[in-house]
C-alpha cells in the first residue's frame, strides 16, 4: 500500500492533464477575492447605503437594525455597541448571509480548490499528503450550513419587502407616490437571483424530501421537492449570478446616494 501511494502521489501542481485546468480555479479565486474585498470595504463604510427621495436600501445593510437612515428599525447606533470598535449597521446583519454563502456546499468545493489547492483541480497534485476532510476542527463547523439556510430564507423575505418599498418615492410634500425606477428593477432582479440560489440549496432539498423514501404519496411535498431540485441543478450558476447581483445592487445604491449616478425613473 505504501509503495502504491509513493508511486501515485503527485507533488503540488503536478498532473498528466494537457488542458488548461488552472483557468477555472484562477477565475474562481479572482471572483471571490474581488467580492470579499469590495463587500468588506462597503460594510466598513457605514454610509451611502440608501438613496434620499427613494426607499432604495443596499442589501448589504438590510435589514438596518440600528443606524441613521430612515430605514433604521430601532433607531441610531445603540449604546451597548463598544465605543472603541468601528461602527456600521452592516456589521449587525452581514454575518448571516455571509455565513450561508461561506458554508455553501458549492462554494466550499470551489474555494477549497481556488484558495487552498485542495486539490487545485481533478487529477492535480495538492500541497499536502494527508486528507483530513470536514470531520475535525475547524472545517467540521461547515456543517452549520443547514442552520444558516433557515436564516437565509428569512432574509429573502426581508429583501422582497425592500423591493416593495422601493416602488414608492417621495412626492416632495411629505407623502409617497407609486413608481418604478431602475433601482427598483435592480433590487427585484437581485431578490429573484438570491431566492433562486437560496431555494436551490442542497440542505433545503434534503429537508423537503431527501430524508423520505417515498414522496409519491405526498403530492405537495413532491412538487416542492421537484421545484427545489430544478433550482438545485443550476445551483452553481445562481451562486455566481446572485453574488454579482448583490454586489452590483450595493454599487448602484452607493453611487446614486453619492450623486455620481442618477436613478432612471421608468414611470
Amino acid at each position: 500500500m505504501a509503495l502504491t501511494d509513493a508511486l501515485t502521489r503527485r507533488g503540488f501542481g503536478q498532473t498528466s492533464r494537457r488542458d488548461a485546468w488552472w483557468v477555472t480555479p484562477l477565475f474562481v479565486f479572482l471572483g471571490f477575492a474581488t467580492f470579499i474585498v469590495y463587500s468588506t470595504w462597503a460594510a466598513f463604510q457605514g454610509d451611502h447605503y440608501w438613496v434620499a427621495g427613494t426607499n432604495y436600501l443596499s442589501p448589504f445593510y438590510s435589514p438596518e437594525l440600528f443606524g441613521d437612515s430612515p430605514h433604521s428599525l430601532f433607531g441610531p447606533k445603540p449604546g451597548w455597541f463598544p465605543s472603541w470598535a468601528p461602527w456600521s449597521p452592516a456589521f449587525l446583519i452581514l454575518w448571516a448571509p455571509g455565513g450561508f454563502r461561506f458554508t455553501c456546499y458549492y462554494y466550499r468545493g470551489a474555494y477549497y480548490k481556488a484558495f487552498w489547492g485542495d486539490p487545485p483541480s481533478c487529477s492535480v497534485g495538492e500541497p499536502r499528503n494527508q486528507y483530513l476532510g470536514e470531520n475535525s476542527l475547524p472545517l467540521v463547523l461547515q456543517n452549520i450550513h443547514r442552520y444558516f439556510m433557515y436564516i437565509a430564507v428569512v432574509f429573502i423575505g426581508l429583501l422582497a419587502w425592500d423591493v416593495w418599498k422601493a416602488m414608492w418615492f417621495s412626492d416632495g410634500n411629505g407623502g409617497e407616490v407609486f413608481g418604478i425606477g431602475l433601482g427598483t428593477v435592480i433590487l427585484l432582479v437581485n431578490v429573484v437571483l438570491l431566492g433562486s440560489y437560496t431555494f436551490g440549496c442542497h440542505s433545503l432539498r434534503h429537508l423537503i424530501g431527501g430524508n423520505k423514501d417515498c414522496l409519491s404519496a405526498m403530492p405537495a411535498r413532491l412538487a416542492a421537492y421537484k421545484c427545489v431540485g430544478c433550482l438545485n441543478k443550476k445551483h452553481m450558476n445562481f451562486a455566481w449570478l446572485s453574488l454579482f447581483s448583490v454586489g452590483f445592487s450595493d454599487v448602484y445604491v452607493r453611487l446614486c446616494s453619492m450623486g455620481i449616478w442618477s436613478d432612471w425613473r421608468i414611470f
